[in-house]
């Protein structure tokens, strides 16, 4: 049987950022090498400075590396141009942020629509209110469409950006820090929403976070030092 391709492929993987002048660059990845399987769950932890934000910007092409191939679906992301880029942002990625990044003068169900209207030539804007509403009804906001995001609790606003980066059925979906800002009861209500979203919507989910007890609940463990890979735990 032939091997099926990881959905997200990355090979030594390096990024460096300019230092003070006559300063050497700081490196803040190394030869990072990973592999993520199509409908995987992974959790990126590890401490401050590690390098955990900068891997999952430069996954979700919000930055580049210095050195080192990322492949998403079988496409050389270095052979892409910013245009090229930016479709794939919108149609293929989603991005959840410790702030939730809500528009405030816009209601629940339009911020959920951004991304499509972003889009002229995204598959999925025709039916995209369709599949808003049926999407805030599953995560238990059917009755807040059309409140704004100050009407909201934090978590309440956290799951509305969740449903904002699902609306364009991306092929992956990146997390940083997404229960940062809320209590515990809200984070473990998000925890336990990502993990049944990354199954029944066959997204791949990335989740960089400080929380061991949202990192358990993915299917696997990634933990980064220094920008290397140290360990890795299903």
């Amino acid at each position: 049987m032939t091997p099926v391709a990881p959905l997200l492929k990355l090979e030594k993987v390096t990024k460096h950022y300019a230092a003070a002048e006559g300063s050497a660059p700081v490196a803040v990845l190394r030869d990072l090498s990973l592999d993520i399987a199509a409908g995987e769950s992974v959790a990126v932890i590890g401490p401050s400075g590690s390098g955990k934000s900068t891997l999952l910007n430069i996954i979700g092409t919000l930055d580049h590396p210095t050195s080192g191939h990322i492949w998403l679906d079988g496409r050389d992301l270095s052979q892409l141009d910013e245009l090229q880029l930016a479709a794939i942002r919108n149609r293929q990625i989603g991005f959840i942020f410790q702030s939730h990044h809500l528009m405030p003068q816009c209601s629940v169900i339009e911020n959920v629509l951004v991304p499509t209207i972003a889009d002229r030539k995204s598959k999925t804007r025709d039916g995209a209110p369709e599949r808003a509403e049926k999407l805030l009804k599953r995560v238990g906001l059917g009755e807040r469409l059309h409140h704004r995001p100050g009407q909201l609790s934090g978590g309440e606003r956290q799951r509305v950006a969740v449903v904002r980066a699902l609306i364009n059925q991306p092929k992956l979906l990146l997390a940083d820090e997404p229960t940062g800002a809320l209590d515990r009861i809200s984070s473990h209500g998000l925890a336990q929403l990502l993990v049944e979203l990354n199954r029944e919507e066959s997204v791949t989910l990335i989740v960089v976070t400080h929380a061991l007890d949202l990192a358990r609940q993915m299917g696997r463990i990634v933990e980064l030092r220094d920008g290397q890979l140290v360990a890795t735990q299903a």
